[in-house]
């Protein structure tokens, strides 16, 4: 795996520009704030976050695959000032689940997602090499 990040442009934080990698594609469907039942033990941004993470690590798993195998993941989120007020803890959620692995990332603040007590739904790509 190689991260593109562009030796001219200022060093992202907390993400990669790009990711370039081969083999297996691994596509994780939009995880929300709920666990492997489809309930939600918080309306707390930053715990549905964290569990948003855990979600998309135990699928993962279910491919013989890690957090540092991911390449991209996509944030919808419904609002920015409640993301931005949680950015210490999402950041240290993201650190104790996935580790110090920064994939390509894209964040979207939406109107709403589907569940209304969702806060947070991220969409995730990994590569497991051959």
């Amino acid at each position: 795996m190689e991260f593109l990040n562009p030796k001219n442009w200022s060093r992202p934080r907390g993400y990669s520009n790009g990711v370039a990698a081969r083999g297996t594609a691994i596509q994780i469907a939009g995880q929300i704030g709920w666990n492997g039942q489809q309930v939600f033990e918080t309306d707390d941004f930053a715990g549905q976050a964290r569990q948003v993470m855990l979600n998309i690590r135990e699928v993962l798993a279910e491919a013989g695959a890690r957090p540092e195998h991911l390449t991209r993941m996509t944030w919808f989120i419904t609002d920015k000032h409640e993301y931005l007020a949680a950015l210490k803890e999402v950041g240290a959620a993201y650190r104790e689940v996935l580790g110090d692995h920064y994939p390509a990332m894209t964040l979207v603040q939406v109107a709403a997602l589907l569940e209304d007590r969702a806060r947070v739904e991220i969409e995730a790509t990994a590569v497991l090499p051959d």
